[in-house]
């Protein structure tokens, strides 16, 4: 047997394992084309080997895998300010003050367009929203009274309408307050869709889209997880409506004035010169007057004249006069007098619509589309402008002011004090969308963290309640003590969820949620889209019409199906926990079919359903489809639009295996994703 050759000066070459790395070279210790022979003259087989190498440089020359989730470093790519002379620092801080500015103008229009947005949603599906609470049959019915509160809000865009139109319906005695209570919590659930459907615009990029969707749907799970706990305890208990009827008879509340609307003397002057909404329609509705129907919900008169005066009135007979000494008839009829209240109207609103006669839907689909726009454009010209302004030093200040703990044994401390900030900050926007809306694109860049978040949107829900407790205070006398019932309902509900999901930072269950949502969406980004339609729509719709059939009708259907759920579930926990415990069956789900445990199958046929915007295509025809492209007769690989392109999808470098493992079987595997050509250093041995 020929002894083995002399591989002592072999020696590991990491440029070798990355094709178009400079310098790559391969040398061979034999010639591949060399025959031996042994003693008795007969040719031996070759063996080609490639060099082994030890565990050790094979286990250094592996990469770490980077968290997803880490901010990204907001490095600085321009030039360094102490290598700008005077004229150069003079203009980085004009630039500066005007990128500052603009920042402002466009977070303004920003703010309005959420404001324009509410009212486009009211116009298109305010009068829906109040026959939802007309229906007062159902509501008896706490999980449909919560699954209302969720379909009004998404359709208003506004919780403290919705919760106004509830005080109503309460101090009218037509709703009672444990039958309010479950709206109120669907209210605060139907809230959170504003700044998820903001987290949306920002899917162009992965990472930022993972943050940013992460960052907006924290505030859905903690929503909805609070009210999976609380719900029941209120119905079996009724501890909210016990608590706050403490609370009210212990405090002797008066009325006072309005809450400070600081954000409203802002933006009011420009949204109301785009249209301005009747809201008293909406109330109307829901207390079940006729006439109210037929009402538009755009207000034409701005100024109005009340006035009362004695008119002579026609009376069926003497007996429905005012008194018998202002009671007389003529032979045909029967004349009292009687106050009348006429209303005179006198100047008309000065908002675009005012002198149109369009209907109240079509207005409002034409708000919505604009307000979407312009909400989309500030939304990717805010991000733009951040993204240039935090970078460098500033960024870093900002991060570590944002995200850094207090020193132990303090550290605790922090995440309360978020709390506060987002409370505070909320009191003064008048609105936790607006708050919680202007907080997305920072996470989508990597300025605020996930668990930075939590904390501030916990905040900003208890700050909308705080707001509500100051506009209940303003109410009148007839609906005082309901008002602030149903607003302290709505506090200590907050809470309430806060108690149960942040103290203890193992129950903290919502960042664990969202950040498994937004990597998910990430991947699959048409998958937002689904949650929402499903969560927020399909959902709370599907348990309407259910209710609206009974309640043993909705206990048959629903009670399976949340069984079948939480043991979902539970074999899921089971599986990644203790996968012993489980049958060898049941410990993955691959005797399922692919499309019921993963959304891949989903993935093609929506990659198929969407194949136009798979393909680089022309736009000249206005168009962005594959007709658009048969029709202008552009090739496959036409340069003249990128609207198709996903910027995103970037090549992955090659990387070869390491070599002493790039034997015949792996070669074959590796066939398709490696060049073969690729000389690499060979060593040949000699056997008999």
């Amino acid at each position: 047997m020929a002894p083995w050759p002399e591989v002592e000066n072999a020696q590991p070459n990491s440029d070798k394992y990355i094709e178009g790395t400079a310098g790559q070279q391969s040398t061979t210790l034999a010639k591949d084309k060399e025959t031996n022979k042994d003693d008795t003259g007969t040719p031996a087989t070759k063996m080609e080997l490639l060099p082994s190498y030890s565990t050790v440089a094979l286990i250094e020359e592996r990469t770490e895998v980077e968290d997803p989730w880490d901010l990204p470093e907001l490095k600085d790519k321009g030039i360094k300010w102490s290598e700008r002379d005077t004229k150069g620092k003079i203009l980085c801080v004009f630039q500066g003050i005007g990128k500052l500015i603009m920042l402002l103008v466009f977070l303004y229009f920003f703010v309005c367009s959420l404001d324009v947005l509410s009212s486009a949603f009211q116009l298109v599906g305010g009068k829906v929203a109040g026959q939802f609470f007309s229906n007062n049959s159902i509501m008896t019915n706490p999980v449909a009274g919560l699954v209302i509160g969720v379909l009004v809000t998404v359709l208003v865009q506004s919780s403290s309408t919705s919760t106004s139109i509830i005080v109503s319906m309460v101090a009218s005695s037509l709703l009672t307050v444990r039958t309010a209570i479950p709206i109120v919590m669907g209210a605060n659930i139907g809230t959170s869709i504003t700044n998820t459907i903001v987290a949306l615009m920002q899917a162009g990029d992965r990472n930022e889209f993972r943050r940013a969707f992460a960052g907006a749907t924290i505030h859905d799970f903690f929503n909805w997880l609070s009210v999976l706990v609380l719900l029941p305890l209120e119905a079996a208990s009724s501890y909210l409506e016990r608590l706050t009827n403490l609370v009210v008879d212990s405090f002797h509340f008066k009325s006072g004035e309005d809450a400070p609307e600081l954000l409203k003397v802002i933006t009011d002057p420009f949204t109301k010169l785009i249209i301005q909404l009747d809201k008293d329609v909406i109330n109307q509705i829901a207390m079940n007057d006729e006439t109210a129907k037929n009402k538009s919900l755009i207000k034409i008169w701005c100024k109005t004249f009340t006035n009362v005066t004695e008119r002579n009135v026609t009376v069926p007979s003497p007996e429905n006069c005012t008194s018998p000494s202002l009671c007389w008839t003529d032979g045909l009829f029967t004349w009292t007098i009687k106050n009348v209240t006429y209303q005179e109207n006198i100047a008309k609103c000065k908002h675009i619509f005012v002198n149109f006669s369009l209907p109240d839907v079509a207005v409002g689909v034409i708000l919505l589309v604009v307000s979407l726009l312009v909400l989309c454009s500030c939304l990717i010209l805010i991000v733009k402008l951040l993204g240039s302004v935090l970078r460098g030093q500033v960024a870093v200040i900002i991060k570590k002011t944002i995200n850094t703990d207090f020193p132990f044994p303090f550290a605790w401390l922090t995440g309360y004090l978020a709390i506060l900030v987002g409370a505070g900050m909320t009191f003064i926007v008048q609105s936790s969308s607006v708050f919680t809306s202007a907080m997305t694109p920072l996470i989508g860049i990597g300025v605020i963290s996930i668990e930075r978040v939590y904390p501030l949107t916990l905040g900003a829900n208890l700050g909308t309640t705080t707001t509500a407790i100051l506009a209940a205070l303003a109410s009148p006398g007839s609906t005082l003590r309901s008002s602030i019932q149903i607003a302290l309902c709505h506090f200590f509900f907050n809470i309430s969820g806060i108690l149960l999901w942040y103290p203890i930072p193992f129950t903290r269950l919502p960042i664990r949620l969202a950040k498994g949502l937004g990597s998910i969406s990430a991947k699959y980004r048409w998958f937002a889209i689904v949650y929402l339609i499903i969560l927020f729509l399909l959902v709370p719709l599907l348990v309407f019409g259910l209710s609206l059939a009974g309640w043993p009708v909705l206990v048959g259907v629903g009670v399976p199906i949340i069984f079948v759920i939480l043991l979902v579930l539970f074999i899921r926990l089971l599986q990644s926990r203790c996968p012993r415990a489980l049958p060898r069956k049941l410990q993955n789900w691959d005797f399922l079919p692919l499309w019921m445990h993963s959304l891949k199958p989903w993935d093609r046929v929506i990659s198929t359903l969407t194949s136009c915007c798979q393909q680089r295509c022309c736009c000249c025809c206005g168009v962005c489809c594959r007709v658009c492209c048969q029709l202008c007769g552009c090739p496959n690989c036409c340069r003249c639009s990128g609207c198709c392109k996903d910027l995103e999808e970037v090549q992955d470098v090659p990387i070869k295996s390491p070599q002493a493992f790039d034997n015949m079987a792996m070669d074959k595997e590796d066939q398709d994703g490696v060049p073969k050509s690729t000389a690499d250093t060979k060593i040949t041995i000699t056997a008999l």
